[in-house]
């Protein structure tokens, strides 16, 4: 595993940049062909924090490319089968790159992430709190905070832009955005790839809590997942060993970034407040020990 300096942000010679997302830089190849470039960005409460976590990208590059081949026979993916050096000429800029850059292809994201739940944390434990469901899918009285649901549910968002929040839909919303058919593809999908996911991680001692799906369309209409799969940055995991419900557990994802900034007197709205070293020193480790269990 290559090691190189912490990337906040990517500037590559002789590709256009399309766009900068909270962690993603995406540059045109062709008209078929982009190249995504994870950088060591991270957002939390939709703001993007002013101080990179060395490796981040990486990690979640490899994490995602791991999921990847584990549902190709579930679902197509956005991967191409293109190598970099055939993208970026440039040996120094691919080292400065590491395993941070895909190159995938063209497709038709849908306008929803697609949210799938298992236990009750987050935002879920606040809307049970107050109305006894999640989303507007009602639950049984009397789950503390960490259980886990009676079974996975899909609960979709909108997908925001940069600085924005998401927000939460119910189905009807989806099936008005994507049509009835797509709509109930992606959720089954979704369904699907978060239990057999979470089954697997389970056994490498990690509780995948809850996870988010992206998902896009090729030119012939076909279901491509897209972006990013099962990572820190993506979903909650919890070391199995150490899980209990009725607090919030810890975590080898963001959470612990989240936790800290719950602490500070801060409005979640930009610019985001600088993290100390140790924050940033435990996150990266944090990622670091996610991929190590669930990959080797």
């Amino acid at each position: 595993m290559s090691q190189p300096n912490a990337l906040y942000e990517s500037s590559l010679r002789g590709l256009t940049l399309r766009a900068r997302g909270k962690v993603r830089d995406i540059y045109d190849i062709d008209n078929q062909h982009m190249l995504i470039v994870t950088s060591d960005r991270l957002s939390a409460f939709d703001v993007v924090l002013p101080q990179p976590i060395p490796g981040k990208g990486e990690v979640l590059t490899r994490v995602s490319n791991f999921w990847f081949a584990r549902t190709a026979g579930l679902v197509p993916n956005h991967l191409a089968a293109i190598e970099l050096d055939e993208v970026v000429s440039d040996a120094a800029q691919r080292r400065a790159l590491g395993d941070r850059a895909i190159v995938v292809k063209r497709l038709k994201p849908l306008p929803v992430e697609a949210i799938v739940r298992g236990y009750l944390i987050g935002s879920g434990w606040k809307d049970y709190q107050n109305h006894g469901a999640v989303c507007g899918i009602p639950l049984p009285e009397g789950l503390r905070l960490a259980d886990p649901l009676p079974e996975a549910i899909y609960t979709p968002s909108t997908k925001a832009e940069a600085g924005a929040h998401d927000e939460n839909i119910d189905f009807a919303t989806t099936e008005r955005l994507l049509g009835a058919e797509l709509a109930a593809e992606v959720r089954d999908l979704s369904l699907r790839i978060y239990t057999d996911a979470a089954a697997y991680a389970r056994q490498r001692g990690i509780i995948i809590a809850d996870t988010k799906f992206e998902f896009g369309l090729d030119e012939q209409g076909r279901l491509h997942l897209i972006d990013e799969v099962l990572t820190p940055d993506s979903s909650r995991f919890w070391p199995a060993d150490e899980y209990r419900p009725g607090i919030s557990p810890p975590s080898f994802d963001k959470q612990f970034v989240r936790d800290y900034l719950e602490t500070l007197d801060w409005d979640k709205t930009p610019p985001g407040p600088e993290l100390p070293e140790e924050v940033i020193e435990r996150t990266a480790a944090k990622y670091a020990e996610a991929e190590r269990r669930l990959t080797q």
